[in-house]
This record gives structure tokens, sequence and C-alpha cells, in this order.
């Protein structure tokens, strides 16, 4: 089983001593925030949260914080899993009887499946530029691995699940990593299989909203269409290269209609798939509200919801 994370274990510290006095209670919500990283993602690592800003500005808002880590490149079951067993922890130390789950990118199939098989546990379900409907750029990679066949495969999976299990060791573990299971995960054909073992909140339409309501559980969504959206910021770049391979709006990773699910809050923020975590180092967007402030609004919003 996947540890907690150093940042999990550092808030569960933190909630066993004296209470801290947020800034204000804008954010404060009935139950606890669990954010779930995405593909090639950690909790923290050394000075750097995946999460740039975006945790200590809720926590300054009056709103009960947790940063989870799940294995890097790994499968949506897998993950999931792990992050139940996270949940788990997280309502015994807090004492709630159920969590609002944010999730990033692959993050947001993760929570997904906690809610699938323990609804009881979840009051919310939040994806960020989540592919639901799947990636080109997955289907590329699968194509790429059907041209250089099992041979090339298994090197290259070798090469990619070494650096996802140096970033694990970064972020205090060492699990196994599985790059291949997470890139078939988030093809088209492989969302579409997800789906349908975990359709709450999946748009029956192909760019509609989902419903906002299933088994209990609201589910929300937001995500951008941005890609060169700083000038200092050198993964736009990267971000603009891999948009190459999707047809209309994308914000470099996800089409804006595969990022749809349940409540769509919006879909075209000038935010590239990065941005919408803050990252890199806060080096987003001038002209577009700061990554920041979506997550403290839609703290307020589940506060609203008296969730």
């Amino acid at each position: 089983m996947k540890k907690l994370s150093a940042p999990l274990l550092l808030a569960a510290a933190a909630l066993a001593a004296a209470p801290v006095h947020a800034a204000s209670d804008y954010a404060k919500t009935k139950y606890p925030i669990v954010l779930s990283h995405g593909l090639f993602g950690f909790g923290e690592i050394g000075p750097v949260n995946y999460w740039h800003g975006i945790p200590g500005d809720l926590q300054a808002n009056g709103a009960k914080v947790f940063t989870t880590a799940q294995t890097p490149a790994q499968s949506h079951d897998v993950r999931g899993e792990q992050l139940l067993a996270q949940v788990k922890e997280i309502q015994a130390i807090t004492g709630a009887a159920k969590v609002n789950l944010i999730g990033h990118s692959q993050g947001g199939m993760t929570i997904r499946y906690v809610a699938g098989v323990a609804p009881e546990r979840v009051a919310s379900v939040t994806s960020v530029s989540t592919p639901h409907k799947g990636s080109p750029v997955a289907d590329a990679v699968q194509v790429f691995s059907n041209v250089v066949g099992p041979i090339g495969t298994d090197i290259l999976a070798s090469v990619v699940n070494a650096v996802a299990w140096l970033i694990d060791l970064g972020d205090g573990s060492t699990s196994q990593q599985d790059a291949l299971a997470a890139m078939q995960n988030l093809t088209a054909a492989g969302a579409l299989a997800y789906n349908q073992r975990f359709p709450g909140g999946v748009p029956t339409a192909s760019c509609g909203s989902g419903a906002a309501t299933a088994n209990g559980i609201r589910f929300y969504s937001w995500s951008g269409t941005g890609l060169l959206t700083s000038g200092l910021d050198p993964s736009d770049w990267s971000m603009a290269t891999t948009s190459l391979l999707i047809s209309g709006p994308n914000d470099g990773l996800v089409p804006q209609c595969s990022s749809h699910l349940g409540t769509v809050i919006r879909d075209n923020y000038n935010m590239n798939h990065l941005d919408t975590v803050n990252q890199v180092l806060g080096l987003v967007s001038i002209f577009e509200t700061n990554p920041k402030t979506t997550y403290r609004q839609h703290a307020n919003r589940l506060k609203l919801a008296g969730l």
C-alpha cells in the first residue's frame, strides 16, 4: 500500500496540535478537502509542492486540506486503492464522515474510483483538466508503441518507469511503476471502459455536462484551453507541442470536451494543463484568474452547498 505523503503526515500532526486561526472562513467547507495529483505527479518533493501555493491559500481561508500522493505512473485502479486507503486515514484523523475530493489530470480519474467503490465516504468529486473521454496524446503513444513493437515498447517503458520511480523516491516512496497501464487507461478506449464501470457525472453527450449528482455525490469540473500562457514558463512550449496531436481547443494534453464531468464550472480558462495547478512555480497568465483563486472560489462553492 502506498504510504501517506509527507505533507499528509505533517497535516495530521498539525491537526493534533493547537488549531490554526485562518484569516477568513471563506473556504471553510464542512468536510476536508483531499487533493490527488496526476500522472508523474507527487505530493511534495523538497520545497516543491505539486499544488504550488494552493493548499496554503485554502488553509488561510479556513479549509482543512490534505495533499495525498499516489504512485506517479500506475493504473487508475491501483492509484484509486491507494487514495482510498489515505481517505480512510484522513477520516480517522479528522473524524469527518466524508471528504471533498479534488483531482488534477489522472487524479480526476483516481478520485472517481474512490467515489465509485466507496460513495459513502465522498461528499463531492471535482476534476481539474482530466481526460474523462481519453487523451489523443495517450492514443498517439499507443500507436507509437504498436510501431516499435514489444521489445521497443518494453525498453521505452523501462526508461519512463525509472523516471517515475525517481519522482516517487523524492516523495518518500518506492512503489512499483507501470507507465504502460497508465497510458492504456488514458486512451479513448481505456476511458470508455472506465466510464462504463464508473459512470457518475460522465456526460452522455459528446460535449455536454454530466449529472450534477450521482449516488449522493456532487460532481464538478473545470479546465483550460490556453497553451503559451506565460512568456517565462518553458513548459508552455511542451504543451504547445503536444497540443498538435489534438484537434480542437485543448490544454496541451486534454481536449476541452473530454474534461467535462458533472457541473462544468468553466472549460476555457486561459490556462494550459500545468497552469491549472499553478505550475510551473506560479508562472501563469497575468491576464487570467489566478489558479489559487479558482480553488478558493470552488471551496466556497462547496461550503455554500453544505459540503
